[in-house]
C-alpha cells in the first residue's frame, strides 16, 4: 500500500487502494456549498421574520402584535399562518422538487443535478431581494426551495460516493458542516441588517446569493462519481475518474465491485418499486425514520425561529439575534467534532450520547419557561434568560454532532446502487415533509403548548433514542457496496427481511424455471 494511503477489505479478501488525494477534498467542499446554501435559507427567515421594518411590510398585524403591549401573550406575538407559510414554503417545494432530482440524479449525473440547484438557488435570491409583496416572497421561497431539493438528493450521493470509506462518514459530514456555516452567517448577518432601515431585510435575503453562486460554480469544475458514470454506461471514463480520486492505478477490484453493483442496478427498471421490496424494507424504513426523528427533535424549531423564539422571551431585538448567533456558532463547532469521531466512534455512538443531552436540555428549558415566564409577563430576568441560552447550546451542540450529519450520512450510505437515488429522494422527500410541518406548526404550537412544547420535543427524543439502542446497525468503516453482506445480514432483526427475500428468489428461480436475472428484474 502506498505511503499516504489506506486500504479498505473487500469481501474477496483484496484491497482497495486510496489516497486522501486533493481531487476529492476539493471536489467535496465544493458539493459541500449545497450545505452552505440550505444552512443560509434557513437561518435567515428567522432573523427576518423578527425585523420590524420586514414585518410592517409584509405582515402588519405581527407588527401591532410585536409592539403593542398587553394585546397578546408572549407565547402568540408570531402565531401567523402567513408569516409561518413563508419559512416553510421553501420546504414544501423541496419535496416536490425531489421527485424530479431523483430523475435528474440517476440519468443525468449528481453533478449536473447540483448545477440545476444552484440556478433555482439564484432565481430564487433575485425574487427575495427584489420582493415588494408577500407573492414575490413566496415565489422567491418557492425556487429556492426547488434548489433545496436538487442539492439535498445529490449532494449527499455525491460526497458518500466520492470519498475513500475510511473517511467517508467524515467528508459527507462537510454537507451538514456547510449547513451550519449558512446558518451561522445568515445569523451574523441579520446581526448587522437589523440596523439598516428600512431595507436591512432586502440584503439579508440577497446575499443568499453568494453561497448560490459558489454552488453553481462549483458544479461546472467537479467531476462526477465513478458510481454514477459507471450506472450510465460510462465505463472508461468512470474507471479513469476513480484513478484520479483514488490516486492510484491499482483501482481494478473496487471498479469490478461498481461495475456488478450498476449491472444489477441497470436491471431495475422501476427504482421506486423495487425500493418497496422486502429485501430494501430494512435500509428504507431506516431512511424514513431517520428523517422524521431529525425533525422531530426539536432543532427547526430552534434553528428556523430562534431570533422570535428568544424574543417572545423577553430578549429585546438586538439580545435575540446576538443569542441566535451564538447558538450558530455552538452548531458549526459542534459539527466538527462529528467530523472528527464518526469515523472513530461510529455512528451509534454519537446519536445515543446525544440522546440523554437533548433530553436533559430540553427538559430544564420547558422547567424553566414553566415556571418563569407568563402571558403577559416582561419575559425572564438576566439570570434565568442566561440558563436558557446555555441549555439552548446543551441542546444545538448534541444535535449537531449527532442527528444533524447522521441523518443525512446514514441514508445515503445504506442503499444498494439500484435503489440509491430513489432512496436518497424519498429521504430528502420525508426530511422536508416533516420541515415543513415543524415550520408551519411550530409558532401555533408555541402559542398553545407554550412551554410544554420542550417537553413535546424531549419525549421524541426518549423514543428515537430507544430506536437507536435496538434497531440502528453500525455502519462504520463498510465500504458503500458492501452494506447488505455486512451489515444488513448480520443485524439481529433486519436479516429477517434480506434472508427471506433471497429464500423467495431462489424458491421462484426452482418453481418457475426463471433464471434469476429473469426473478431480479421481474
Amino acid at each position: 500500500m502506498p505511503a499516504g494511503g489506506f486500504a479498505v477489505s473487500a469481501p474477496t479478501g483484496t484491497e482497495f487502494e486510496a489516497k486522501i488525494t486533493p481531487i476529492v477534498i476539493i471536489s467535496c467542499i465544493m458539493a459541500a456549498t449545497g450545505g452552505l446554501m440550505f444552512g443560509y435559507d434557513v437561518g435567515v427567515s428567522g432573523g427576518v421574520t423578527s425585523m420590524n421594518d420586514f414585518l410592517r411590510k409584509f405582515f402588519p398585524k405581527v407588527y401591532r402584535r410585536k409592539n403593542e403591549t398587553g394585546l397578546e401573550s408572549n407565547y402568540c406575538k408570531y402565531d401567523n399562518q402567513g408569516l409561518q407559510l413563508f419559512t416553510s414554503s421553501l420546504y414544501l417545494a423541496g419535496l416536490t422538487a425531489t421527485f424530479f432530482a431523483s430523475y435528474t440524479t440517476r440519468r443525468l449525473g449528481r453533478r449536473l443535478t447540483m448545477l440545476i440547484a444552484g440556478f433555482f438557488f439564484i432565481g430564487g435570491v433575485i425574487f427575495n431581494g427584489a420582493a415588494q409583496d408577500l407573492g414575490m416572497l413566496i415565489v422567491g421561497r418557492i425556487l429556492l426551495g426547488c434548489g433545496v431539493g436538487f442539492a439535498n438528493q445529490a449532494v449527499p450521493l455525491f460526497l458518500s460516493e466520492i470519498a475513500p470509506t475510511r473517511i467517508r462518514g467524515g467528508l459527507n459530514i462537510l454537507f451538514q458542516l456547510n449547513i451550519t456555516i449558512g446558518i451561522l452567517f445568515a445569523n451574523l448577518i441579520n446581526y448587522g441588517t437589523s440596523k439598516i432601515h428600512p431595507w436591512g431585510w432586502r440584503l439579508s435575503l440577497a446575499l443568499a446569493g453568494i453561497p448560490a453562486f459558489l454552488l453553481t460554480i462549483g458544479a461546472l469544475f467537479v467531476v462526477d462519481t465513478p458510481n454514477s458514470l459507471i450506472e450510465r454506461g460510462r465505463l472508461e471514463q468512470g474507471r479513469a475518474v476513480l484513478r484520479r480520486i483514488r490516486g492510484t492505478n491499482n483501482v481494478d477490484a473496487e471498479f469490478e465491485e461498481i461495475v456488478q453493483a450498476s449491472n444489477a442496478a441497470r436491471q431495475v427498471k422501476h427504482p421506486f418499486r423495487n425500493l418497496l421490496k422486502r429485501r430494501n424494507r430494512p435500509q428504507l424504513v431506516i431512511a424514513i425514520v431517520m428523517q422524521i426523528f431529525q425533525q422531530f427533535t426539536g432543532i427547526n424549531a430552534i434553528m428556523f425561529y430562534s431570533p422570535v423564539l428568544f424574543n417572545t422571551l423577553g430578549f429585546k431585538n438586538d439580545a435575540s439575534l446576538y443569542s441566535a448567533v451564538i447558538t450558530g456558532a455552538v452548531n458549526v463547532v459542534s459539527t466538527l467534532v462529528s467530523i472528527y469521531s464518526v469515523d472513530r466512534v461510529g455512528r451509534r455512538a454519537l446519536l445515543l450520547e446525544a440522546g440523554v443531552q437533548m433530553f436533559f436540555s430540553q427538559v430544564v428549558i420547558s422547567v424553566v419557561l414553566g415556571f418563569k415566564v407568563k402571558d403577559h409577563s416582561e419575559g425572564l430576568a438576566k439570570g434565568w434568560a442566561v440558563l436558557v441560552v446555555l441549555m439552548v447550546c446543551i441542546f444545538v451542540s448534541a444535535f449537531a454532532w449527532s442527528w444533524g450529519p447522521l441523518g443525512w450520512l446514514i441514508p445515503s450510505e445504506t442503499f444498494p446502487l439500484e435503489t440509491r437515488s430513489a432512496g436518497q429522494s424519498v429521504t430528502v422527500c420525508t426530511n422536508l415533509l416533516f420541515t415543513f410541518v415543524i415550520a408551519q406548526a411550530f409558532l401555533s404550537m408555541l402559542c398553545h403548548m407554550k412551554y410544554g412544547i420542550f417537553a413535546f420535543f424531549s419525549g421524541w427524543v426518549v423514543i428515537m433514542s430507544i430506536f437507536v439502542l435496538f434497531f440502528l446497525p453500525e455502519t462504520k468503516n463498510v465500504p458503500i457496496e458492501e452494506m447488505t453482506e455486512r451489515v444488513w445480514k448480520q443485524h439481529w432483526f433486519w436479516k429477517r427481511f434480506v434472508e427471506d427475500a433471497e429464500q423467495e428468489k431462489l424458491e421462484a428461480v426452482v418453481n418457475n424455471g426463471k433464471s434469476a436475472k429473469e426473478v431480479e428484474s421481474a
